[in-house]
Order: C-alpha cells, then sequence, then structure tokens
C-alpha cells in the first residue's frame, strides 16, 4: 500500500483557512469604514485660502459650541452632487457645514454653488491638497463631525446619502451635542 505524503494536505488546509478570513472579513460590522487616527483628538487646523468673496473658515468656527461638520468636496467629484441636497437639508435645520473646496478651479466651484446652492457656513480651498493630508482624506468627498471641544466625532468617507445621514451622520452629530 502507497503512503500518503502530508504535503498532499497543504493546499486544502492553506484553502480552508484564507477562505475562513475572507469570510470573516464580509461580516465585519462596518465593511466600507475606513480607519481614522482622527477620531478622538482635535480638529487638524484648516489653513485654506479664501474662495472668492466666501466667508473664510478659521480655527475658532471649529471650537464653537455645538456640532458641527467638515466636508470636503470639488465639482468635478459626482458623488459630491449626490450629497449635496442632504448637505443643503442639514444646513436648512441649522447645522453649521464648513467647506473645503479639494484641489479645484476656483470658478469651477462657485458654479457648483451657485446651480446647486450654497450649504456652507464658511468655506475655504485646498488648491494642493495640503490640508485634505493633514485630515487623512482618502478622496472627495469626505465628512467630518466636530464636537464643541473641536474634537473629531466621525469621519465619513464617500457620499452623505439618506442611509449614511441616518445611521451615521445623524448619531455622531447626537454625540457631538
Amino acid at each position: 500500500m502507497a503512503r500518503i505524503s502530508p504535503l498532499v494536505l497543504l493546499p486544502p488546509v492553506a484553502f480552508a483557512a484564507l477562505a475562513g478570513l475572507f469570510l470573516s472579513g464580509m461580516f465585519r460590522d462596518d465593511p466600507d469604514a475606513l480607519p481614522s487616527t482622527l477620531v478622538g483628538r482635535a480638529a487638524p487646523a484648516l489653513e485654506v485660502t479664501a474662495l472668492s468673496g466666501e466667508p473664510l473658515i478659521d480655527r475658532e468656527a471649529l471650537n464653537a459650541p455645538g456640532p458641527k461638520i467638515v466636508n470636503f468636496w470639488a465639482s468635478w467629484c459626482a458623488p459630491c452632487r449626490v450629497e449635496h441636497p442632504h448637505l443643503m437639508a442639514l444646513a436648512d435645520e441649522g447645522i453649521p457645514i464648513y467647506g473645503v473646496n479639494y484641489k479645484d478651479d476656483a470658478d469651477k466651484a462657485l458654479g457648483f454653488l451657485a446651480e446647486l446652492g450654497d450649504p456652507y457656513t464658511a468655506i475655504g480651498a485646498d488648491e494642493r491638497g495640503r490640508v485634505a493630508l493633514e485630515w487623512g482624506v482618502y478622496g472627495v468627498p469626505e465628512t467630518f463631525v466636530i464636537d464643541s471641544d473641536g474634537k473629531v466625532v466621525l469621519r465619513f468617507a464617500g457620499p452623505v446619502t439618506a442611509p449614511v445621514l441616518a445611521n451615521r451622520i445623524r448619531p455622531a452629530l447626537a454625540e457631538a451635542q
């Protein structure tokens, strides 16, 4: 009778281990969440330039009483268009939203706001993307909820949709209260 080598079992065991790892990854709490080292820490400075006549964001704004939102966006960003009505609704509710226009042409950014409305309490341009790097932004849109102490409560990467607004942004705003 021929003897079977233990190495024959290696491929099926390795496959089972990898399959188990992938399967466990599919059932994480939030598979779309990108980690942020900023949550629980003071929000970085917003050293942005003025966007032609719009009120400019300053450090005091982030430390003002009550919850607030910092939103990184661009006119060339299709998902930014998708989230815009939800930002307008939050602004209509009196939630201060501070916009950071990311690597964009100023005229196109102002045209975007003229066309869709301006939800921003104050805004600034991050023409070279340096501020976004300090905030750990992967791409636009990204939204941060900030509390009264200027600390980051939530970072959400991607467009703010109705489910995101209900399940992520509003609970974070309540926590920031």
